[in-house]
């Protein structure tokens, strides 16, 4: 792969983990709005970035390879400069509305690789193992640890998307967990799956590791749209962090139940990333999401590596 890899969002907890396990192998710039005010990566080079000054970003791409865009801002318009350019972009974005405008974009000169971090990314891949097998309506379970700390753009997707929160059913984890109930979450996987894997049916449920604060999430979608309510949360879940870091996602379907598990949702995401961007020189230029060009077993084994389980045929109750 030629030239360096930009990491926008660099600093964040997601971007840290990636970059630092590019700099090991290729030429890595972390690129943020304040990298004065941040831990440097060790092995990369820092840079001041503002997405909102378009000759700023212009200039960050000139001898760029590959960008890794690991926070939700003005993405379509970082894809499209990119692929304008013929700069490789990755997105760890879990935002349906995003991953929708990117789809739009067409390439002939580069690859632009969606759906790569934890969930979506993972779960699409576990997904994929199913429909592999003949399913053609698949569930997917998510469970997050909250005692992990999360940079103040993912609190806010996430207090966003409690607004959307849907049905609830039950879905059983690996041991520890066990079954718990989860809810309809809108994370992208669920929107994307049914037309790039040709199933009838895909959802996503999440919950936590807390079964309380699990049963509470139905019950926020109404005092969360309240300004000052909505400001409250944030700040306390800036500052307070219970629960473990463990996380474990699955999916079911066509009889078969494959499930990825470990600690620090945040670590995870970033290395499955990071094993994205290395597989890019291999993949075909356009818009693909990672189950349509990168072979699941393969690329779960290589991020398994990094003290992650892969679980396949497990017992889904």
């Amino acid at each position: 792969m030629t030239g360096r890899v930009l990491v926008i969002g660099g600093y964040g907890a997601v971007g840290r983990e990636a970059a630092t396990a590019l700099a090991g192998r290729f030429a890595v710039t972390v690129a943020g709005r304040r990298p004065e005010r941040a831990t440097p990566v060790p092995g990369a080079t820092a840079l001041r970035l503002d997405l909102g000054d378009a000759s700023a970003l212009d200039a960050a791409l000139d001898g760029t390879g590959t960008v890794l865009m690991c926070v939700d801002r003005d993405n379509a318009r970082v894809a499209r400069a990119c692929l304008e350019r013929g700069v490789h972009y990755v997105d760890v974005t879990a935002s349906h509305p995003v991953v929708a405008e990117i789809e739009e974009l067409g390439s002939a000169r580069a690859t632009a690789l969606l759906s790569v971090g934890l969930v979506p990314g993972v779960t699409n891949l576990l997904a994929r193992m199913c429909a592999d097998t003949g399913a053609d309506a698949i569930d997917i379970a998510v469970l997050l640890g909250t005692g992990e700390r999360h940079g103040a753009a993912a609190v806010a997707w996430t207090l966003d998307a409690v607004a959307d929160i849907g049905p609830s059913w039950r879905a059983r984890f690996p041991a520890p967990h066990g079954t718990r109930t989860v809810h309809r979450f809108p994370f992208s996987d669920q929107y994307t799956l049914p037309r790039t894997l040709g199933v009838a049916r895909a959802r996503t449920g999440l919950c936590l590791d807390s079964r309380v604060l699990t049963a509470l999430l139905p019950r926020a979608r109404t005092p969360l749209r309240v300004p000052r309510v909505r400001a409250a949360v944030e700040k306390v879940l800036a500052r307070v962090h219970t629960g473990g870091d463990g996380f474990a996602v699955t999916a079911t379907g066509g009889g078969r139940s494959v499930a990825f598990t470990g600690r620090r949702q945040s670590r995870a995401t970033g290395l499955a990333a990071a094993l994205a961007v290395e597989r890019l020189p291999g993949l075909p230029p356009g818009v693909h999401h990672i189950e349509q060009v990168i072979d699941p077993r393969g690329y779960l084994a290589a991020l398994a590596g990094y003290g992650f389980t892969l679980h396949d045929h497990y017992d889904a109750g």
